[in-house]
């Protein structure tokens, strides 16, 4: 009997720490990090940190010393050349962002970018009034958007703009959430999340030493937001999204700061 007792009490503990801890996460790297150099030079970068996924952004040069760059209009052999990029690196696009067109012709030429690369998700920041042909392009070609926010006084700055947006939408619409550019416009990123529960797509990672437009990002756990209470959340909410590091700080070196970044969110969520 004090056999089986034991036994259950195991089983339910492991059950307990299965669901505390929830999906495992996956690290995806924001090629806007990177920005100072060309993407075949971003490859490298996140190859050497063990990242093994990329967000995207349109206007970053392909190589050195070509003009060519990432923009969603690139001709078909040019896409070609860009699955190679990331094939060489074991590096998988899976989303792209921030972009956004301002009419329907280019919508449509960004969903159709992404459905060649195979990428899942497109960040971005549309006007109201192309919400309702975004979200028809979404169910048409089964990509999701996710809405991103930048600081006060940007479009979407404020979580309730965002659910206000998402409203009645499709389940391909969602949020990128910008962690950093939330405290920076002064609100909480965990009570910010709950207003979006449900919603959430991906987390753009960043922390940052002020609670105000003057403040910039610092190595995770060096800054002022609250991950014990960020992480909790998202393990409440069951977020099986990615988190996508976008460091906006030494510009010409971030490599040591991503790597500390990375050894705090092990620490955090292992």
């Amino acid at each position: 009997m004090k056999k089986i007792v034991l036994m259950l009490v195991i089983s339910c503990t492991m059950l307990s720490t299965s669901f505390a801890k929830g999906p495992k996460w996956k690290m995806a790297c924001q090629a806007y990090t990177f920005n100072r150099f060309a993407l075949s030079e971003a490859l490298e970068k996140m190859d050497s940190l063990d990242i093994k996924y990329v967000e995207l952004y349109p206007g970053q040069k392909m190589l050195p010393g070509d003009d060519r760059t990432t923009y969603f209009t690139m001709p078909d052999n040019q896409v070609e050349e860009l699955k190679a990029l990331l094939k060489k690196h074991d590096i998988k696009a899976i989303s792209y962002g921030v972009v956004t067109p301002d009419n329907e012709a280019d919508w449509i030429m960004v969903f159709e970018f992404a459905q060649k690369m195979g990428i899942g998700t497109i960040v971005s920041e549309p006007a109201e009034d192309q919400l309702a042909i975004v979200d028809g392009l979404c169910q048409k070609y089964k990509i999701r958007l996710a809405i991103h926010n930048h600081p006060d006084p940007s479009r979407y700055w404020d979580p309730e703009i965002v659910a206000k947006a998402l409203k009645g939408r499709s389940e391909y619409m969602g949020a990128c959430t910008d962690l950093g550019h939330w405290t920076r416009s002064g609100l909480d990123a965990t009570e910010s999340l709950k207003k979006l529960e449900g919603r959430v797509f991906e987390i753009h990672m960043k922390d940052v030493n002020k609670n105000d437009k003057t403040g910039h990002a610092v190595v995770w756990g060096e800054g002022i937001i609250n991950w014990d209470k960020v992480f909790a959340e998202l393990r409440r909410q069951k977020f099986d999204g990615p988190f996508v590091i976008e460091h906006e700080h030494n510009w010409d070196n971030p490599v040591p700061d991503v790597r500390k970044s990375l050894s705090f969110f092990d620490a955090k969520t292992k």
